[in-house]
């Protein structure tokens, strides 16, 4: 079955503008197009990512959009770790941070919203939301909150020993929850009934050659969203310097861009009524975010000698056991309707807000 043709052509076209803005640089009207360039790549990505998700079936499917996404945001953040220098040093933190809150409360919330919107109540296993969400607070605890607290090193950064540990320990719970999710309980990530309001549901499952083409093209296409996303920081920050708000506004932008692809899908899949997909593809790229970027930051950090601090400030920790506290309610019984979601938008406006005020 011939692939059709935006499914090709706007990978194609993202990759060319971001080739382009590489050689020629990032003025108003290459911005402009990089930006369009940046959201057909997200459409682009989501399509392959559902086509492979068709053949190989859930919990692989998704797992499989969370690990190619953050393997490249790990890339960009070590890149620009290596050509910042001391500027550099809350980087890590402040992306995983941000990465941690866009999903926990602004894509959780807007998928349990939207979902309980078209289908009043909609439901998932706990068994392995649970699970997920226990490792995802151990994570982000050992990586930004301890760093905090230890007495080794001041300013919220860790000893080369503490580094190592919580970059051992992140990525063994990553790949133990992985393990779960793929082979031993593989069943608590999959729907008590699958989508029966979707009308792809039923449809034929794509071919083995069709599948790796869109696996191919679904790389193409996030290479191509994380590469003009960095190319659009520098305008990016401008705009934010220009009306005033903190700089940490910009690391909010940018993790919004490349989670993108991500958000996407987990809507669509709330508002599909496969309500199992998002929350599978929610909380596997919040520990895949912490569970493969912490160790790559941490070899690097210690091999190159790179300054790193994770540890967050007050209002930050605030609301991140905020988020986690929530969200784990939200979640506990595995029913969710429309206010569930706004409860955890709620959580994602003031984030939002406290981010530009301060």
């Amino acid at each position: 079955m011939a692939l059709p043709l935006w499914t090709w052509l706007l990978p194609a076209l993202g990759l060319g503008l971001l080739i382009a803005a590489a050689v020629v640089g990032v003025g108003p009207i290459v911005a402009g197009l990089c930006g369009i360039g940046l959201f057909g790549a997200v459409l682009a990505a989501v399509h392959h990512a559902e086509v492979i998700a068709h053949r190989v079936g859930e919990p692989l499917g998704t797992l499989i959009l969370a690990l190619a996404v953050t393997i490249i945001e790990a890339s960009l953040i070590l890149s620009m770790m290596f050509a910042g220098g001391a500027g550099m040093a809350v980087l890590a933190r402040d992306s995983i941070y941000a990465a941690i809150m866009i999903i926990c409360s602004g894509v959780i919330g807007l998928c349990l919203f939207v979902g309980g919107l078209a289908h009043r109540e909609q439901t998932f296993r706990v068994e392995g939301a649970g699970a997920g969400l226990g490792a995802l607070i151990v994570m982000a605890c050992l990586t930004l909150v301890l760093p905090v607290f230890t007495t080794s090193t001041s300013g919220g950064t860790y000893s080369a020993k503490q580094l190592a540990f919580a970059a051992v320990t992140s990525a063994s719970l990553w790949a133990i929850f992985v393990f779960i999710q793929t082979v031993r309980h593989r069943d608590y990530f999959l729907p008590f009934v699958s989508g029966d309001d979707d009308p792809d549901a039923h449809a034929a499952p794509p071919t083995v050659t069709a599948a790796w083409i869109s696996f191919g093209l679904l790389l193409v296409a996030l290479v191509a969203v994380v590469g003009l996303a960095k190319m659009l920081s520098p305008t990016i920050e401008h705009a934010v310097e220009s009306a005033g708000a903190p700089q940490a506004v910009v690391g909010i932008v940018i993790a919004a861009l490349v989670l993108l692809p991500e958000a996407w899908a987990a809507t669509r899949a709330a508002r599909a009524n496969r309500l199992q997909t998002s929350v599978n593809l929610a909380i596997g790229s919040a520990l895949a975010c912490i569970g493969l970027t912490i160790p790559v930051v941490a070899v690097a950090a210690l091999a190159f000698d790179l300054p790193l601090v994770l540890g967050l400030d007050p209002k930050e920790l605030v609301m991140l056991a905020m988020t986690f506290l929530v969200t784990n309610v939200m979640l506990s019984t595995g029913r969710t309707h429309m206010m569930h979601g706004a409860v955890l938008l709620v959580i994602f406006a003031a984030f939002l807000f406290l981010a530009v005020v301060p």
